[in-house]
């Protein structure tokens, strides 16, 4: 296995491939990643013409691990470089990750992944091999998928410690957008109001304030690239949610009253930690519909826990 791009994400799942057997290396543009991972024991190159060659030569899965801005500039190489290898990415959003491969003639070979799983922390230095563990890792089933393919993605994410949620594209892209996209602009709101109230504020602020704030901490482009890949996506998101917060304010004002948010708001809590995923079994990649089942059990909840 072959990962382009060591940060976090890249870095961690390097770590977790190679602690699970896999003769795996990697590439990182910045020298200073790349030292690191060296310094390590792990086996990286800033040479991505040369790394490249590598998994060509080796038939390796190559990973796509670097923001999205980077995305298309990376996929150019590939396409000219290791055409024929199987392609995964972990990038966090799908749909204009697989329009760039299809733009670049990859999408034959090409299986969209995202872990869901990250910290507020960048870089090398803050992999962790188990990272993934426990954690879910969506792969893609896009119409046209390759069968062979999806299989050996699925195992990367199995063999990570991770669960694999099968979703499409799109549906990937408009879920995020509420579950991840749209938490980290109201950790920035949030982290903005508190700071605004001044030290007193800031001084008295504990576990509610820490918690909701949290993923604020990241580095602002990295921020940046997730939410702007997914505008129209997050826009919806974000104007149903600037609704609900509208209609509490109204309430609030003419009532005295934060019931209605606070009562669905708990309600809805509740429904997510009781939610439970299952697992979908008895499928065989390439058998007639497997595509049309693995979106239907996606959507239904469903994820594989083995192959």
């Amino acid at each position: 296995m072959c990962v382009l791009g060591l940060g976090l994400i890249g870095g961690s799942l390097l770590r977790a491939a190679v602690a699970a057997g896999r003769d795996a290396w990697g590439y990182n543009r910045s020298a200073d990643a790349v030292d690191q991972a060296v310094a390590d024991g792990f086996d990286a190159s800033t040479d991505l013409v040369a790394v490249l060659q590598r998994a060509r030569a080796a038939d390796a899965l190559v990973v796509i691990a670097v923001p999205m801005p980077a995305v298309d500039g990376i996929l150019g190489i590939v396409a000219e470089h290791a055409p024929d290898c199987a392609l995964t990415d972990v990038v966090s959003v799908k749909a204009p990750v697989a329009a760039a491969v299809r733009r670049r003639g990859l999408g034959a070979r090409y299986v969209g992944g995202h872990p869901m799983a990250g910290t507020a922390e960048s870089g090398w230095s803050a992999s962790d091999g188990g990272l993934f563990r426990d954690a879910v890792w969506v792969v893609g089933v896009d119409d046209h998928a390759d069968p062979v393919v999806w299989e050996q993605v699925a195992r990367v994410a199995l063999d990570c410690g991770s669960v694999v949620v099968p979703a499409e594209s799109v549906e990937h892209d408009q879920a995020v957008a509420r579950i991840s996209h749209l938490p980290h602009l109201l950790a920035e709101a949030l982290a903005l109001s508190g700071a605004r109230g001044g030290s007193l504020a800031l001084t008295l602020a504990a576990g509610s304030f820490r918690d909701g704030t949290r993923v604020a901490a990241t580095a602002p482009p990295l921020v940046r690239a997730m939410c702007e890949a997914n505008d129209r996506a997050l826009l919806e998101a974000l104007d149903e949610t600037l609704a609900v917060l509208e209609a509490a304010r109204s309430a609030l004002a003419r009532d005295g009253s934060t019931a209605d948010l606070v009562d669905a708001g708990h309600a809805a809590r509740l429904r997510y930690e009781r939610h439970e995923r299952w697992a979908i079994t008895d499928l065989e990649p390439g058998t007639p519909g497997w595509l049309g089942r693995l979106r239907n059990a996606g959507r239904k909840g469903g994820a594989l826990f083995e192959l």
